[in-house]
């Protein structure tokens, strides 16, 4: 059974970080994109960044040079490391899986992050 568990949300001030996880079981994590959404009340969800299986990177607009997305070493992990947050990144930050080779994807439930001072 395919799992993904974030944790590391909660609320931070402007300009402040956080770090995000998202740890993986029931997959071998080295075969599939991984990466994070995020929606906000009221918007559409939006792609956050995307690591792919080689680790390359991408991010909206909105967050490059903020946010760093990466693979831990143990391979089922990833992590959204977030820095200078604004009110605007509050949202509900979801994990995703894609496996590269037959396109079955997985989600986490999401963890709430607020910017807010």
């Amino acid at each position: 059974q395919v799992q993904l568990v974030e944790s590391g949300g909660g609320l931070v001030q402007p300009g402040g970080s956080l770090r995000l996880s998202c740890a993986a079981s029931g997959i071998i994590s080295s075969i599939y994109t991984m990466g994070w959404y995020r929606q906000a009340p009221g918007k559409q969800r939006e792609l956050v960044a995307v690591i792919g299986i080689r680790g390359s990177t991408n991010y909206a607009d909105s967050v490059k040079g903020r946010f760093t997305i990466s693979r831990g070493n143990a391979e089922n992990t990833v992590y959204l490391q977030m820095n200078s947050l604004k009110p605007d990144d509050t949202a509900v930050y979801s994990c995703y899986a894609s496996n590269f080779y037959n396109g079955n994807n997985y989600w986490g439930q999401g963890t709430r992050v607020t910017v807010s001072s």
